[in-house]
């Protein structure tokens, strides 16, 4: 056999960088930013697992117009997170291939996990960075800079904030795909609410709370005083979240005394506007403890004011179940049977039959009967006029008003 070939460039090795962390995203909640992320398991290619060693944390407060070179270099390193690192990183299956069980270092975040991470808001980080003056392009901060001559249109209202990025890096030290910037405003925090109050009935829990108190720029319109209209300047809107912050113990203490604040369980699924929220779930004999958040939203930017004191309760079926429906009497020879309708609660455990033989006169039990049971003969004098009532008792011993009064005599 013969061939033909060309002798070339020796080629550079390959080398692999790990792709973006996936899923990221911050949230500011008083003076805390919460950042959470998940870990790039692949690289750029799509080889696994990631060729990757850390994940830098970088905060940046100042333009928006900086680019990644200058975030890196003059921005605040808030974390370096150590991730487990592949032991020979060129052994990486390739994207599309079935994966093997990489060897990994021992130590590190894992592959592929979600991390979290909290960033104090310290007074540095509200102190902007400037950069050398040729190294930023102010289009984006003056919009309205090259329009010579045209009218002066005021303040552009951007509220400063503070940027977030997270860039992975390999074994080498080759930084990966940067994350997406995100940010969080820089402003003062919304006020706290105060302690909720809680009120509960069969059907839910409903928590409720003052809202925090609005300063007015400008007072309303009165008389011949016009409506103020806000002109070059950003304003908030404001809402609420509700979260579940019982601890795991506390439906086995039965205390309502307020515990140490467990892990947030958010309930409210988009921020509601009213200071009210009705929680669905009610559990008899469980404790419940809730908290509020204010949202503050501004320039397209949220920031979340600290956690409300929270208020606890322990749900105690106090309610008794509706009174039975329909009761008939039916007299035969020496008995007066007596048949109602079933009652729709669910934690009815039994019926309680009452008789008395004064027409409309007080009437005492006689007889106790199992949920199942919705008839019952009751053998008396024949010729003397009785009068009945049924009662539902539920699991926790309420019982229900008395049905209707059905009177009649036996034969």
């Amino acid at each position: 056999m013969t061939a033909c070939g060309k002798r070339g460039a020796p080629l550079p090795p390959l080398v692999r960088v790990p792709a973006a962390p996936a899923d990221f995203t911050v949230e500011r909640r008083g003076d805390d930013v919460t950042l959470q992320f998940k870990v790039p398991a692949a690289n750029t290619d799509g080889s696994r697992p990631a060729n990757i060693e850390r994940i830098d944390v970088y905060a940046f407060t100042g333009s928006a117009a900086v680019s990644n070179e200058q975030l890196v270099k003059f921005g605040m390193k808030v974390a370096s997170l150590p991730v487990k690192a592949p032991r020979d990183p060129d052994a990486a299956t390739e994207s599309g291939e079935a994966v093997e069980e990489p060897d990994l270092e021992a130590e590190g975040l894992d592959q592929g996990a979600v991390a979290k991470l909290e960033d104090p808001l310290t007074p540095a980080a509200f102190r902007s960075v400037v950069l050398p003056e040729e190294k930023i392009d102010r289009s984006q901060d003056r919009p309205n800079a090259s329009r010579v001559g045209t009218p002066l249109v005021g303040p552009p209202g951007r509220v400063e904030s503070r940027i977030y990025v997270l860039v992975p890096s390999n074994k080498r030290g080759r930084k990966g795909s940067f994350s997406p910037r995100l940010l969080v405003p820089l402003i003062a925090k919304p006020e706290t609410p105060e302690t909720p109050a809680i009120t509960y009935d069969e059907s839910g829990v409903n928590v409720s709370w003052p809202p925090p108190p609005a300063v007015p720029i400008q007072a309303p319109a009165t008389g011949d005083l016009l409506p103020g209209r806000y002109i070059g300047m950003e304003t908030s809107t404001y809402a609420y979240h509700v979260y579940d912050v019982s601890p795991p113990a506390a439906s086995e203490t039965g205390t309502t005394a307020t515990p140490q604040l467990a892990t947030e369980k958010r309930l409210t699924d988009e921020a509601v506007a009213e200071p009210l929220y009705r929680d669905p779930r009610v559990e008899w004999g469980a404790t419940r403890c809730y908290t509020v958040r204010t949202f503050e939203t501004i320039t397209g930017l949220t920031l979340q004011s600290d956690a409300a004191p929270p208020a606890c309760v322990t749900l105690v079926d106090t309610f008794p179940p509706p009174a039975p429906q329909e009761l008939q009497t039916v007299a035969s020879e020496g008995a007066i049977d007596l048949i109602w309708e079933p009652s729709a609660e669910k934690d009815v455990t039994g019926y309680v039959v009452l008789r008395g033989t004064a027409p409309g006169g007080q009437l005492e039990e006689i007889k106790r009967l199992s949920a199942g049971e919705t008839t019952f003969t009751d053998p008396v004098k024949a010729g003397v006029q009785y009068e009945y009532a049924v009662q539902a008792i539920d699991r926790a011993g309420n019982v229900s008003p008395m049905s209707n009064r059905q009177g009649d005599a036996a034969r």
